[in-house]
């Protein structure tokens, strides 16, 4: 069983996976500081100073009882956390965005190698047939 566990993990999908998942994580972290920090300003800038990040409501109660989102957090009110969730749309999009346009550029290198390798394939000079082939070894033996 432990063999097999190995061989499971030695295979090349299961790195690239692997890899891939650590990658995702450290360029959710860049992508939520990216919205938080840069994008997030600029709407407030646009619309007269409204930060998404701090839009909530408070289920049962008043907003205006608590001077934030995260005071509303911690005296244990629901919260209706429209901010956060705006957020998160802004992040799966910019992430879906990226992953896009990454998979986009995969596929053209692809198909450029692909379209090299049929150039070469046809520039090659054509070998003889396995019948070609078949027929002089018939007659090398028939010789013989």
């Amino acid at each position: 069983m432990l063999n097999e566990f190995k061989d499971f993990i030695a295979k090349g999908n299961v790195m690239d996976m692997a890899v891939g998942i650590i990658i995702g994580a450290a360029f959710t972290a860049i992508v939520t500081s990216l919205v938080g920090d840069l994008i997030n300003p600029i709407i407030a800038l646009f619309t007269g100073g409204v930060d998404f990040s701090g839009w909530y409501y408070v289920i049962g109660g008043s907003t205006s009882d608590y001077a934030s989102i995260e005071a509303a957090t911690e005296a244990g009110v629901p919260v209706f956390a429209i901010g956060r969730f705006v957020m998160a749309v802004m992040n799966f999009l910019i992430v879906a965005w990226v992953v896009f346009m990454l998979v986009k550029m995969v596929n053209r290198v692809k198909a450029a190698a692909e379209k090299e390798a049929e150039v070469a394939e046809e520039a090659a000079p054509a070998g003889p047939t396995q019948e070609e082939l078949l027929a002089d070894i018939l007659a090398a033996l028939k010789k013989a």
